[in-house]
């Protein structure tokens, strides 16, 4: 039971080091970068660096919900398992655009 329970612990990292974390900002009114190219098993975090007010992350065109409100230094993220380009806009103010292209 040991020897398996060490094997696991050992596995563990590997899987992990295969998914990454990306970044984006929201600033100045703008998703920074604009777009992000990931590979699938990745997550984007959208972490917000605004002064004052608050912003969403909104896959409207997949019918996904809206992310809660972001307050300055907060974030919400997702994962994407699947390839494909994501589109996303803030809901408060929708010409923030975005898009996130997996491969």
């Amino acid at each position: 039971m040991r020897r398996l329970l060490v094997t696991l612990l050992f596995m563990l990292p590997i899987g992990l080091a295969n998914a990454g974390t990306i970044e984006v900002r929201i600033e100045k009114m703008k998703f920074v970068p604009e777009e992000v190219r990931v590979k699938a098993g990745d997550t984007v975090v959208w972490k917000s660096y605004e002064r004052r007010g608050y912003h969403t992350v909104w896959f409207k065109d997949e019918g996904i919900d809206e992310s809660e409100p972001m307050f300055p230094e907060e974030s919400w993220q997702r994962t994407f398992d699947k390839a494909g380009t994501f589109h996303y806009i803030c809901g408060p103010h929708p010409e923030m655009v975005g898009r996130v292209v997996v491969e």
